[in-house]
């Protein structure tokens, strides 16, 4: 087959994969323990295989988080939902964070308004079944306050009216509508703040809780939004779900979620009102307990400058300096280049002028006074040329030649001076 064709088939073929569409990739999700994490992946799931070309398939088991996280650790799955409040791993990644669970304090009966770390001696403790990411979160806290097992009890039934409930939690319609239907039995029921809201920044309570915890933000629950477990705002933190990835996925296919998730985010603010809305495109992994996945990296500084871009508008300006050292350097040569000349034509012009003033009618005593000052012009030219005040070139040639020839031309012998002398 001959060349052009060969080009040309080649050039169809290009044009027909470039309009092809991206071949489906398959993303196996961990599937949730907790109810509600797991409503919200399979959500993500199905609008993901329904509406792009990722194709969300679940394990058939649920796995607990620090489960999830072996699985993908051994690539049995690719994708975790988890709290990011876990311990750092070497072998995951960060993809982005989802949606913030909320963290809700209360109690039963009286009990000072604001939330205190010596509360929890001695208390029961309800902080959700054995296994939830509530207990986990919870038990990181007491043991970064130094609380032994001893100091508290856990209790498996809110039924049991507990001193202290603890549970993380999004704060959705559906959930809030379950929150008041479980608080209608009772009223007694409060929620404890850890301050007032205008405490964040001034090393209150709060503050420290965030010291503590970096991975934590503060979060404000308005005012009645429970009804009346919530009369005033409670200050408290919250930390986000976030999606992990294994270390090894490949960066484009993290990309492409990524850029699916945050266009699909309408449709997931209308299946999960309140979760989504405020997920904006650049969203922040500066809290994330993990190494940010390349995915999510590319992605994030996907508007940022290239090398070319950032260093353009210096290299311009080194350019333009060079430039200007150029021209300047050459301008100056070709100053001193005319400067040099300049003095060489003095000598022609004077030379000129005597030997035009020589004829018939020349006296002996003005050719002698003629013939005197073309050596003192030669003399001033040699020197000139040992100072390098003139260049030997093709002009100091020609004028050596031509006094010379004016000094033959008044009959006398050149005073040792010759085309070769110069």
């Amino acid at each position: 087959m001959n060349s052009p064709a060969c080009i040309c088939l080649v050039a169809i073929a290009a044009v027909y994969l470039a309009g092809c569409d991206p071949v489906a990739t398959e993303l196996r999700f961990v599937t949730p323990t907790e109810p509600v994490d797991r409503e919200i992946v399979e959500d993500l799931g199905r609008l993901l295989s329904a509406e792009s070309e990722i194709d969300a398939v679940f394990t058939s088991s649920t796995l607990s988080e620090e489960s999830a996280l072996e699985a993908l650790s051994t690539g049995e799955a690719d994708i975790a939902l988890v709290s990011n409040d876990l311990p750092f791993r070497a072998d995951i990644a960060t993809v982005m964070p989802l949606y913030p669970t909320v963290l809700h304090v209360g109690h039963f009966g009286d009990i000072d308004e604001i939330f205190g770390l010596e509360m929890l001696r001695g208390a029961n403790v309800y902080a959700g079944t054995e296994g939830s990411a509530s207990r986990f979160v919870f038990e990181r806290i007491a043991h970064r306050i130094h609380l032994d097992t001893d100091d508290y009890r856990f209790v498996d039934h809110f039924e049991e009216r507990p001193d202290i409930v603890i549970i993380f939690s999004p704060i959705s319609p559906d959930r809030l509508d379950e929150v008041r239907d479980a608080l209608r039995d009772y009223p007694e029921f409060q929620l404890l703040s850890m301050g007032e809201p205008g405490d964040i920044g001034t090393g209150a309570l709060i503050d420290a809780a965030l010291l503590m915890n970096p991975n934590f933000r503060p979060f404000v629950i308005p005012a009645g939004i429970y009804g009346p477990t919530t009369s005033e705002p409670v200050l408290t933190v919250a930390v986000d779900k976030i999606l992990v990835a294994r270390r090894d996925l490949p960066s484009a296919s993290v990309y492409y979620l990524v850029n699916e998730i945050l266009r699909l985010r309408p449709a997931m603010s209308a299946l999960r009102p309140g979760l989504f809305e405020s997920q904006p495109d650049d969203f922040d992994v500066s809290r994330s307990r993990y190494i940010v996945h390349t995915g999510a990296q590319a992605y994030l500084q996907r508007d940022a400058p290239s090398i070319y871009e950032r260093y353009s508008g210096i290299a311009e300006v080194v350019a333009t300096v060079v430039i200007g050292l150029v021209s300047a350097i050459f301008g100056g040569m070709r100053l001193y280049k005319m400067r040099r000349k300049n003095l060489i034509d003095t000598f022609y012009v004077r030379a000129i002028a005597l030997q035009r003033s020589i004829d018939e009618r020349t006296s002996e005593d003005d050719r002698e006074q003629i013939a005197s000052e073309i050596r003192g012009l030669q003399t001033q030219a040699f020197d000139l040329l040992i100072d390098e005040k003139l260049a030997a070139d093709e002009s100091f040639r020609i004028f050596i030649t031509l006094s010379n020839d004016v000094l033959r031309q008044l009959d006398l012998a050149p005073a040792a001076t010759s085309i070769s002398d110069a």
